[in-house]
């Protein structure tokens, strides 16, 4: 207990500075205290990353799920590069576009495809109990994405007049990763082919729902390296917005439920699963909404009621995710209860 007593400190701070900046980004947007409670959150993170890669040494020197866990801690700490400068721009009033847009996209792909993907894979690694004696390439997978992720930031910043040959890293970056993670699901489905036949059937769609997701992600990401469709793709806020939530909720949100439950960390009621099948269609609607808005914004076709068909998308995965973490705390009630009458 005393081990995770650290813990909870650490993460009740980083909530409260959430909880923090939902309320004042609200209210003044960047304003001085925002920025506050954005730099506590940063440092908060500078001291979970610091406790929990000194405790990965607790783990076995040959557990896979060790690099990917390291990898994604360093990558939430050099993401904070992008908020400061993006702080510092913002008190000063030194405001130039390029600038700002790039430091927004250096914070949010080493944080969506840093350290939110990377903290993921070590919790797949551990589920799957991959050893690299099954296979040499687990380990060369794992350093082809983290040597690729760096110059995969250029992606975000290929409307930018970048030099030829930064372009070029970024296409190969690109390519690299389409291989890598093809490769890395053809191992893994004939090794673990009967992995998810220990799992209710709706969780086995979500799972699948995110790995699509994730390879979709990808291709994506390789098909922005085409010039033309770069310019487009950037050009359009709905299609950044779809690819930011394509990877925030139908990758990482759907996969860490996936895992919750799978786990049995909360055990799953009636209600329960209701919650994340509400939840998984609410991120399917939305999706499909914004690449529907995002298709048609390339012939600057106006979508009729698009807004309001988002409001209902969201209405949906706030109606999923609240249901979901109901009666999972009254599930969880339940079985303290049990427990402690045994």
């Amino acid at each position: 207990m005393h081990f995770l007593k650290k813990y909870d400190l650490v993460l009740g701070a980083n909530l409260a500075c959430s909880y923090g900046m939902l309320i004042s980004f609200i209210i003044q947007g960047y304003g001085m205290i925002s920025i506050l409670f954005s730099t506590l959150s940063i440092f908060i993170g500078f001291v979970f990353a610091y406790l929990y890669f000194r405790d990965l040494k607790l783990l076995p020197k040959d557990d896979l799920s060790k690099n990917w866990f390291k990898a994604g801690l360093f990558f939430n700490v050099i993401s904070s590069v992008g908020s400061f400068y993006l702080a510092y721009i913002m008190l000063t009033k030194h405001i130039l576009q390029n600038e700002y847009l790039a430091s927004v996209y250096y914070y949010l792909h080493f944080q969506y495809n840093g350290w939110f993907f990377f903290a993921c894979m070590g919790l797949l690694v551990t589920l799957l109990n991959v050893k690299v004696a099954e296979n040499s390439y687990y380990s060369r997978f794992f350093y082809l994405l983290f040597f690729t992720c760096i110059p995969a930031y250029f992606l975000s910043t290929l409307w930018l007049d970048l030099p030829f040959w930064v372009y070029v890293l970024t296409v190969v970056a690109a390519l690299i990763q389409v291989y890598a993670w093809a490769k890395f699901l053809i191992i893994i489905v004939k090794a673990r082919n009967g992995f998810l036949n220990q799992y209710p059937l709706f969780l086995k769609y979500i799972f699948l729902f995110a790995g699509f997701a994730l390879s979709l992600k990808f291709v994506l990401q390789l098909a922005s390296t085409i010039p033309v469709l770069s310019q487009l793709t950037f050009g359009f806020r709905p299609i950044v917005i779809a690819y930011l939530h394509l990877i925030l909720l139908a990758v990482i949100s759907l996969f860490l439920l996936f895992y919750i439950f799978a786990t049995g960390v909360i055990q799953i009621g009636k209600y329960v699963k209701f919650g994340l099948i509400t939840f998984t269609v609410g991120v399917l609607l939305n999706e499909a909404i914004l690449a529907v808005q995002g298709i048609a914004s390339f012939s600057y076709t106006a979508i009729p009621f698009i807004n309001e068909m988002l409001f209902g998308a969201a209405i949906i995965l706030v109606l999923g995710i609240g249901i979901t973490f109901i009666f999972a705390l009254k599930c969880s009630s339940v079985t303290k209860i049990e427990d402690s009458t045994r």
